[in-house]
């Protein structure tokens, strides 16, 4: 009787596994967040992608980048690249807007089609999880406050945070691209 049950347990538990998934969601990808018209993100439904996470801000002088955000988007999100943005106003106040306003903003000026989070704080007093693990060196390769509007971080699709890019590096740069297309070869 118990060789039944030990293989009624069994076949419950591959049923579960194939039916739920297997894979633990990785601890970058395990937050919740806000999306710009105020529904809940979970950052789970980028697991198995490569993600590209950018702090953004609308009045910067790096604002432009978005263009080459979006680029990328258009190019990749088919083969599995998420784009990310996370808009913040933690330097020189340069997203001052309302996330409607951000909205507004993203579509009219560069006809952003990425996922677009609520405004959070990404540096300081009330540094919201994500941006917590991305910078914290105990969870983190690439550990250290963020300095500027458009810092990037590239996700490999095992959840690892595989690279790390300056705020005046371009999205659409050779560096950006070769790592994004290094990582979405790994299936």
């Amino acid at each position: 009787m118990n060789r039944r049950y030990l293989l009624a347990a069994v076949a419950a538990s591959f049923l579960s596994t194939a039916v739920y998934g297997a894979d633990k969601v990785p601890a970058v990808l395990d937050f919740e967040m806000q999306s710009l018209a105020g529904k809940p993100v979970k950052l789970s439904k980028y697991q198995g992608k490569v993600v590209l996470v950018v702090n953004v801000a609308s009045e910067c002088g790096l604002t432009g980048q978005y263009e080459g955000l979006q680029g990328l988007h258009t190019k990749y999100a088919d083969q599995g690249l998420a784009v990310v943005g996370v808009p913040a106003n933690e330097f020189g106040a340069q997203e001052p807007g309302t996330n409607a306003e951000i909205a507004t903003f993203c579509k009219q000026n560069y006809g952003v089609g990425f996922d677009m989070l609520a405004k959070v704080v990404v540096k300081g007093d009330g540094q919201c999880g994500l941006y917590k693990y991305l910078t914290d060196a105990k969870t983190s390769k690439f550990p250290g406050a963020i300095t500027w509007n458009f810092e990037k971080f590239l996700i490999g699709r095992n959840g690892e945070i595989v690279a790390r890019f300056d705020p005046n590096v371009e999205p659409t740069s050779d560096e950006v691209v070769k790592a994004i297309e290094a990582e979405l070869a790994k299936k």
